[in-house]
């Protein structure tokens, strides 16, 4: 299998904080990366706009994260329908992880 990632883009609406959702999503993210095949996720402000979020996820393969989104804990879905009302969240999409990266700050 090839590794995946997915990325999302939040949008945060007013009244609500980059950080109130980050904690909602730190909570599910626990309870995912648990799934079969989940290698770790990341969420990152935008530098130009405090409501604007990326989320990346990285998994083993596209079939383990389409498993682990067909059988969401009722607990993920409880953490996702509470933000509902304060974000909006757009599928940039799903692109194949680089087999290597250049990291020039190591």
């Amino acid at each position: 299998p090839k590794p995946v990632i997915y990325v999302f883009e939040i949008e945060i609406k007013a009244g609500y904080t980059a950080d109130e959702y980050a904690a909602a999503w730190v909570e599910a993210s626990r309870i995912i990366q648990r799934s079969k095949g989940a290698r770790g996720t990341r969420l990152h402000r935008s530098l130009d706009d405090d409501h604007r979020l990326i989320a990346i996820a990285s998994w083993d393969s596209k079939a383990d994260r389409d498993a682990s989104a067909a059988i969401l804990d009722e607990a993920v879905k409880s953490i996702i329908e509470s933000q509902a009302p304060f974000v909006s969240i757009r599928v940039v999409g799903e692109f194949d992880e680089p087999s290597w990266v250049v990291d020039p700050g190591e």
